[in-house]
């Protein structure tokens, strides 16, 4: 009895699916795959956002030519590296910024090499001065004026009187440089002053040389 109930069991294990039922389970396939179809192309319009994709998921390939219009980009939202180099045309020149502040002063140079000074010559010119009363406070004056030659330039000058007596009322009232256009020192001038009663010689020296 027990043997064949066995026989039996295993008869109705190796018999395959019905044709009813394999065609059941088609139809279920189709169906769950027809509400898939359903379910995306009933996505309302605007759905899917930034939110619902992925970082990356849309690239060029998947954007059609001319699909992103300059209504559809925000403004002043792209930045100059979104741009290739040279695709935005240059903009006009600024007008021009306020000078900035001095620098701080350079380190001081190396010295230069000791010049030299060609052949000092002594120019010289004389005037006599008279006076006639003896220290009265009235003086006898003169002006000369040393001149170098041409060509040459002053660097020192001086002047003096013939009498070398220290009780003698001679003064030197001023002597200044004499100088040419270009405010080179070209000689000195001289004035002296006698309150001795006598005449004496007056003169204005000048140093020159040639640069």
């Amino acid at each position: 009895m027990n043997a064949r109930k066995g026989d039996k069991m295993r008869k109705l294990v190796r018999r395959g699916p019905s044709p009813a039922l394999v065609i059941a389970c088609l139809a279920l396939l189709v169906a769950l795959g027809g509400t898939s179809v359903a379910a995306v192309s009933q996505l309302s319009r605007n759905s899917v956002g930034t939110a619902q994709l992925r970082n990356s998921a849309v690239t060029n390939p998947k954007i059609r030519n001319n699909a992103v219009t300059s209504a559809k980009v925000a403004n002043r939202s792209l930045l100059r590296s979104d741009f290739a180099p040279g695709q935005l045309p240059a903009g006009p020149t600024g007008p021009q910024g306020p000078a900035g502040a001095a620098g701080p002063a350079g380190p001081a140079g190396a010295a230069g090499a000791k010049g030299t000074i060609g052949t000092v010559v002594v120019r010289n010119q004389s005037a006599s001065v008279t006076d006639a009363v003896d220290n009265n406070q009235v003086y006898g004056t003169a002006e000369v004026q040393a001149l170098c030659s041409s060509g040459e330039l002053a660097i020192s000058g001086g002047a003096g009187w013939s009498d070398s007596n220290a009780g003698l009322e001679l003064f030197l009232g001023r002597i200044t440089p004499v100088t040419n256009a270009t405010n080179q020192v070209i000689g000195f001038l001289g004035s002296g002053l006698n309150d001795t009663g006598q005449s004496s010689t007056f003169t204005v020296y000048s140093l020159c040389y040639t640069p």
